[in-house]
């Protein structure tokens, strides 16, 4: 049983029985119960579906806030390896220090031009950044130290080479949108219903009314925009940049 027909149950199911009870409870009413001394169940539910509405946006907010943060910690930590890889190789021989800068500077080259397009329009990383990787870490790894100096060095290197690669495979996974279809569901429903309860109220045409119910429906709409900017931390306009690697490499980009 898919996830949608479960949900689709569950919500008729609730509205089912919240119908049923007030009926049966309508229906064995003593004569004398008088409905009117009770609070007015439309301001309580609208009071209550705005509380409910407003702690899902918030938990919303913070969920794809986090997940943008984390998508530029991945940057960061890729970006700090590569530039690691690349002074620490100043002990070995120049031949193979060039070699291997030589390397890390193409491996870059395409991350920030590149691959950071396809992130962004297609959600995912490109074939030929992988492959510009491995040669980075075949480059480090298949080299002999020739001397204690450059076999001290030569472990913290491929610690390094290790670290880009698992950045790498959380940037890769961290580039699709982060929240499910599901969620999105309920707050463009909820949306609904709680900018619809205005209208149960039975709101009048008074100018400082239409204004607090203009208000009320563009700061819902700017934060489910700000929801939506946030969930792919790579391919909007306030997502994670290339920053940390353009910091780092800035002969890159002269």
């Amino acid at each position: 049983m898919s996830e949608w027909l479960v949900l689709a149950l569950a919500m008729l199911a609730a509205c089912a029985v919240v119908i049923v009870v007030t009926l049966v409870r309508h229906r064995t009413a003593a004569e004398d119960d008088d409905p009117d001394e009770t609070p007015d169940v439309i301001e309580y539910m609208t009071m209550w579906i705005g509380v409910v509405y407003a702690i899902v946006l918030g938990l919303a907010i913070a969920g794809v806030w986090e997940a943008r943060v984390s998508a530029q910690d991945h940057v960061q930590a890729e970006a700090q390896a590569l530039h690691e890889i690349s002074e620490r190789v100043r002990v070995y021989p120049p031949d193979v220090r060039e070699r291997i800068r030589a390397d890390v500077n193409a491996y870059v080259g395409q991350v920030v031009t590149t691959e950071w397009k396809a992130m962004s329009r297609h959600g995912q990383v490109t074939a030929q950044g992988g492959r510009l990787l491995a040669k980075i870490r075949a480059d480090v790894t298949d080299y002999q130290p020739k001397s204690d100096f450059e076999a001290q060095a030569y472990q913290p290197l491929v610690d390094q080479v290790t670290a880009a690669d698992q950045a790498r495979t959380a940037r890769a996974d961290a580039t699709g949108a982060t929240m499910p279809g599901v969620v999105w569901f309920g707050l463009l429903t909820g949306a609904a219903v709680t900018i619809g309860m205005v209208f149960a109220l039975q709101i009048r045409r008074t100018t400082r009314e239409l204004v607090l119910a203009g208000l009320f429906s563009a700061l819902i709409a700017f934060l489910l925009f700000l929801i939506w900017d946030f969930d792919a931390p790579y391919s909007r306009g306030v997502g994670a940049s290339a920053g940390p690697f353009l910091a780092l490499f800035p002969h890159l980009t002269g």
